[in-house]
């Protein structure tokens, strides 16, 4: 995984740590508008939260949609199961090397940064995955920091000093997804954190 974990930057290692500083720039907020805008839950649908990270995307779901989150971080995954119990299934380990049926198909992916974590080649597995497990209609959406030319230049300076080494352009990160399906929706977004902050959202589909 192309990021930095060494450091300073080593802080974020712990669940507490990195919850902290997700919500001090208004990471609830992003989370609130991804689910809102981009996942287009209905009841009943099965999710699969891609480096699901401590599992806040469960604060803003609804309990009638079915949650399975992965990340290869032992200590948020105990912070995940600690926090949320029973309301999902929470999994250690890289799901690019695990089998696709270990747990079963998903009308919504949904990879919130990581992309920019992961070197192309990783990036290419991750989406061979979402793709096989996704349902007929079903959709990934993936939202990772990005640099523009019409960014500001303090959303530039924070985005370089990211953990993720593998930051794109929009077109950058579409251009990966393409290869793996037919249609790719991209999409910048300023909107979604309190400092200035450059997204680039994705809706792929099949």
């Amino acid at each position: 995984m192309a990021q930095i974990t060494t450091g300073p930057r080593a802080i974020f290692s712990a669940p507490w740590v990195y919850d902290l500083a997700q919500n001090l720039v208004g990471a609830n907020r992003s989370r609130a508008r991804l689910v809102r805008d981009h996942l287009r839950l209905r009841p009943g649908m099965r999710l699969l939260d891609l480096g699901c990270g401590t599992a806040a995307m469960l604060h803003h779901l609804p309990r009638d949609v079915a949650y399975v989150g992965v990340d290869l971080s032992e200590s948020y995954i105990e912070s995940a199961r600690r926090e949320f119990g029973a309301r999902g299934e929470f999994h250690c380990g890289d799901i690019a090397r695990t089998a696709p049926d270990v747990f079963g198909t998903f009308d919504v992916v949904v990879a919130n940064g990581l992309l920019h974590h992961l070197d192309d080649g990783p990036v290419r597995n991750m989406l061979r995955v979402a793709r096989t497990v996704l349902r007929a209609g079903g959709h990934l959406v993936t939202i990772d920091p990005c640099f523009d030319p019409g960014q500001s230049r303090l959303a530039r300076l924070v985005i370089t000093h990211d953990r993720g080494r593998n930051v794109r352009t929009l077109a950058g990160y579409a251009e990966l997804a393409r290869e793996m399906f037919t249609t790719v929706e991209p999409r910048l977004r300023d909107d979604m954190l309190r400092i200035p902050y450059t997204h680039a959202v994705l809706e792929c589909r099949p």
